[in-house]
């Protein structure tokens, strides 16, 4: 299960996120071993940040990829205070060094700050040039801010958002142009941190499938083609709880039941983070 970048390279729509984690040293080991049980099962698309522990983050996924980094796709993003054409190469610079790489193979800038747009793709092209980064996008970027990106030079990737079942406002408006675009979405909190599994409409969509509410919760983000999702997963047992949504296919049924549930929105609401 993939999804098509606009450079025409295929990621998984199924990948890994970090926030949170490497914030309990006495899970590092277990949370390792989470990240490395994720590519033996094929979710090799990681996403971690600078801002994500003040580092660390980074810090363990570079520990998790050590000797399999061409196995991954490995993403991580800019705080918008660094994000100067200059301080996006020093702040992208400094992820390298703690993920042990030479590469990123996405770098996002994590949401609109107060640099010009044109600064940042500045950084980028130069990071580009240098071969420190192959691709490029954005994070938590509304409609009119994309409009605004994609009137400059350069190619975005993908606009990494808050997406699930309880946050649908992308759906009036910022959804339909991207995919108009062939710009993906890259959905985080697809699980809305954990609330959703506690759904009783979710548990019964699940036990009709032999599922999870988890799985009911990532099949729903993955039904449309041009979305990825990253949910964070610490252990072993739920990364490959998580591997399993892919081959969940939702009935029309189980679609109309979730809308009622969860509604679409009925007009444009504000893009949401958190």
């Amino acid at each position: 299960m993939t999804v098509q970048l606009p450079s025409g390279e295929s990621i998984p729509a199924l990948g890994m996120g970090t926030w949170m984690m490497a914030e309990d040293f006495a899970r590092r080991d277990e949370e390792v071993a989470a990240l490395r049980a994720g590519l033996d099962e094929g979710l090799s698309l990681i996403d971690t940040a600078e801002m994500y522990g003040g580092g660390s983050a980074e810090s363990l996924v570079g520990e998790a990829i050590a000797g399999r980094r061409d196995e991954v796709f490995l993403v991580s993003k800019v705080l918008p205070g660094n994000a100067s054409a200059a301080g996006a190469v020093r702040a992208c610079e400094e992820s390298l060094r703690r993920l042990g790489t030479d590469r990123l193979d996405l770098y996002l800038l994590h949401w609109r700050g107060r640099f010009p747009l044109a600064d940042t793709l500045e950084g980028f092209a130069a990071l580009t040039e240098a071969g420190k980064i192959r691709h490029w996008g954005v994070s938590n970027l509304d409609l009119a801010d994309l409009r605004e990106l994609t009137a400059l030079p350069g190619s975005c990737q993908t606009n990494q958002i808050l997406y699930n079942l309880t946050r649908r406002g992308p759906e009036h408006d910022l959804l339909p142009w991207q995919a108009g675009a062939g710009i993906p979405v890259m959905a985080y909190s697809p699980v809305e941190q954990g609330r959703l599994l506690d759904s009783p409409v979710l548990a019964s969509v699940a036990r009709r499938h032999g599922a999870t509410a988890a799985q009911v919760a990532l099949a729903w983000v993955l039904r449309l083609p041009f979305v990825t999702a990253i949910p964070k997963a610490g252990t072993v047992e739920h990364v490959r709880d998580n591997a399993r949504a892919t081959g969940l296919v939702l009935t029309e049924e189980d679609l109309a039941e979730l809308d009622r549930a969860f509604p679409a929105p009925a007009g444009p609401r504000p893009l949401e983070m958190l």
